[in-house]
């Protein structure tokens, strides 16, 4: 399933068949048909095609906060989980100060210090994701650290750097991934309700988040409007938490 949406997102400029951007006063809310398969909205624009590219900047939203949650996630967590002692305690206590705002508010807040637009949105979905991720890998990495093959390291004289980078890391990976996973669909939930309140780009730009927020007042009289993207954000996230589940049983032998 995941599969099929990236294809079809990333391959907009082939299958959309026309411009998401164009308008046509004697198209406006037509029904899905031959000629327009998804339905137009209010401005009579494709919806097909504002989905395909829409799906392309939301999607690409979310990944690049999701490198940020990762970058940031991994590496203090794995600093915190390693060397313990005050460099924890201070970590710790920057993230449960994050983890006291709702990630939603949270988010808005930095929204509100950024600016509006897709790089604020990227930054503001993937520092809110930080502090979670890093407890996860500190909680794997604390799993770790006093194994025997750690500890036989240490005996042989490796340094820190390759400890953390030889030992612990790859035997972490697993769990890490799959939360990565789970993230991936957090990061596109936020970044569409962020765009759903107008906090994305021009409205003129499509965006699944916006796309869904346009046809609020077309529910009873034009429900594709926000029906299909909404679609495929619900059929999106769960692709990608299926995904995260089968990653998980797969770094878990106890779960094969």
């Amino acid at each position: 399933m995941l599969g099929i949406i990236l294809f079809l997102v990333l391959g907009a400029p082939l299958f959309s068949g026309r411009d998401p951007l164009a308008m046509d006063s004697s198209s406006q809310l037509l029904p899905p048909d031959a000629t327009h398969w998804l339905g137009t909205d209010p401005f009579g624009r494709d919806i097909l095609s504002r989905l395909l590219w829409g799906g392309r900047r939301t999607l690409g939203v979310a990944g690049a906060a999701l490198f940020i949650t990762v970058g940031g996630g991994l590496l203090l967590g794995l600093l915190a989980g390693f060397y313990g002692g005050l460099l924890d305690e201070m970590i710790m206590r920057a993230m449960d100060v994050m983890l006291a705002f709702p990630g939603l508010l949270l988010i808005l807040g930095l929204v509100a210090v950024l600016g509006a637009g897709s790089k604020t949105l990227a930054v503001a979905v993937g520092l809110a994701g930080v502090p979670v991720y890093a407890r996860v890998v500190r909680s794997a990495v604390l799993s770790v650290r006093s194994e025997g093959f750690v500890v036989a390291a240490r005996a042989v004289g490796c340094r820190n750097r390759r400890i953390l980078t030889r030992h612990i890391l790859p035997n972490t990976l697993g769990s890490i991934i799959a939360f990565a996973a789970v993230q991936f669909g957090w990061a596109i939930l936020n970044s569409s309700a962020l765009s759903f309140l107008g906090l994305g780009e021009s409205p003129t730009v499509p965006e699944w988040g916006a796309m869904l927020n346009l046809g609020r007042g077309y529910l009873r009289g034009a429900p594709w409007v926000s029906t299909v993207p909404g679609l495929a954000i619900a059929l999106t996230v769960l692709a990608v938490n299926i995904l995260g589940d089968a990653l998980q049983r797969f770094a878990d032998p106890t779960q094969r």
